[in-house]
């Protein structure tokens, strides 16, 4: 995703009653309320940046937290209200959102900063004399017992989705799907925040970050990633002059699975490669390839040419604007990604706002457009196809995979178990090498799922297929 512009309608911060981290976090969650932005990259934002360590990280609790948690934010508030049934100007319901967070989830926070802030915020979003109700249901709010932690015993899909905040539609389908225990770890890793991982461009980076206070750990999935286990990686030097990258371990995997090293390609196509991490391990693992990174949103594309430019891969990368699904049978390549657009369902700890956007309607529409750039990615393809999402649903997974193979006789599925075996010796870590095999499905896809790795381990949802054209 592209960096954002910074967040609009921001209270004025000229009051001393709100803090800088909870006016961020306020302009934030109006922001996402309005529109398509993602969390992750709002609290990216230069504006986020600019905030004192602390207040950094109260911003990010808040918004992630008050997103989390909506589902039963909202079913706590509403029956304090007058009117239960009354339509709540957003600004409004936001200023609640935030002082009931504070209130039933943060034990730090004093009931009075919770309250009094929330209030103030709603003054200061031009709605003064819906302060009053702020303050009277955070009051009533503050009186009643807080949430119990999340039950060990769970019996139906219903009490899981209450009780971990989800879409009780979602937690249905993927208690189908995947098993009541599959699904029960999914949602509490939903509720959790993300463990972060960083990809070094720079061997030299990781000692300059250790004398910066960051402390690493190994990678749980691939040697060359770093987990951050304390400090705040954006403020360093490293971070700052492209040194190192955000990016999760499974996104990261996907892009190493083009490492094969009996494929040698000699012409790589990123179909959908904005923001540029995979793009960049695909050069990196293939220096004697050509790459074209292919990006169709103007304002992505943008982004991914200067992130191109600054790497080290920068002479290696050809960056196009176009639309995947149109390329034409005449694009030959030897290793194509086609990391499609998706609900990102799998990335529901990260953006959580997704679990209140999607409905069960919008999964057909994600298929329709991931079977076109699949078949895309095929014509473009004379070897080797790799096709991912960071989508849970079968919908956007195994059935594109299995509609578009249905048309394309001289394309095969091979088990993603036979090219890891392929890749570059001690790129996996040993102790996820079972893990990952254990995730290959009967038809040679690769899932992980959120919560259900291993023991200690976070990843986000990933599928992974791999086709093979005969030769």
């Amino acid at each position: 995703m592209d960096a954002p512009s910074a967040p609009r309608s921001k209270p004025s911060a000229s009051s001393s009653a709100v803090s800088p981290a909870r006016c961020e976090a306020f302009a934030i969650l109006i922001e996402l309320e309005k529109g398509s932005a993602h969390a992750d990259d709002l609290l990216r934002s230069p504006r986020v940046s600019k905030l004192s360590p602390q207040d950094r990280n109260l911003a990010t609790t808040l918004v992630l937290g008050a997103l989390r948690w909506q589902i039963q934010l909202d079913s706590l508030i509403r029956p304090l209200l007058t009117k239960p049934n009354a339509r709540l100007d957003p600004q409004v319901q936001i200023a609640l959102r935030l002082g009931a967070f504070q209130l039933l989830h943060l034990d730090r926070v004093p009931a009075h900063a919770a309250i009094g802030e929330s209030v103030a915020l709603a003054k200061l979003a031009g709605h003064k004399f819906a302060s009053g109700m702020v303050n009277a249901v955070l009051r009533k709010l503050a009186a009643l017992p807080k949430p119990q932690s999340i039950p060990e015993s769970i019996v139906n899909p219903q009490q899981l989705a209450e009780a971990t905040a989800h879409p009780i539609w979602l937690v249905e389908r993927w208690t189908q799907i995947y098993g009541p225990e599959a699904a029960k770890a999914i949602c509490i890793q939903g509720q959790q925040q993300p463990e972060l991982a960083i990809r070094l461009e720079y061997p030299e980076a990781e000692a300059q970050l250790a004398e910066e206070g960051i402390q690493l750990a190994s990678g749980a999935i691939l040697t060359a990633a770093r987990r951050v286990l304390s400090g705040d990686i954006t403020a360093t030097q490293a971070f700052k002059t492209g040194k190192i990258r955000i990016q999760e371990e499974g996104s990261q995997l996907i892009a190493e699975l083009g490492g094969d090293v009996t494929l040698l390609p000699k012409r790589i196509l990123d179909c959908c490669a904005a923001p540029g991490g995979k793009t960049l391990i695909l050069a990196e693992r293939n220096p004697q390839a050509q790459v074209t990174a292919c990006e169709l949103s103007p304002a992505r594309f943008e982004a991914l040419k200067a992130r191109v430019a600054s790497s080290l891969w920068a002479s290696q990368i050809e960056v196009r604007q176009g639309d995947a699904a149109q390329l034409p049978a005449s694009a030959h390549h030897d290793l194509v990604l086609a990391d499609v657009p998706c609900s990102g369902t799998g990335t529901l700890g990260r953006n959580p706002e997704i679990r209140h956007r999607l409905k069960p309607e919008d999964l057909a529409r994600h298929h329709d457009r991931q079977c076109a750039i699949l078949r895309g990615a095929l014509r473009a393809g004379t070897a080797r196809v790799i096709y991912s999402t960071c989508s849970l649903e079968p919908e956007e997974n195994s059935t594109v995979v299995a509609e578009v193979l249905a048309e394309a006789p001289d394309w095969r599925q091979i088990s993603v178990s036979k090219v890891m075996d392929e890749l570059h010796e001690g790129l996996l870590t040993p102790q996820s090498v079972s893990s990952l095999q254990n995730a290959i499905a009967p038809d040679g896809s690769l899932t992980l799922l959120p919560g259900c790795f291993g023991p200690g381990v976070q990843t986000d949802g990933f599928f992974v297929a791999i086709l093979e054209k005969h030769l």
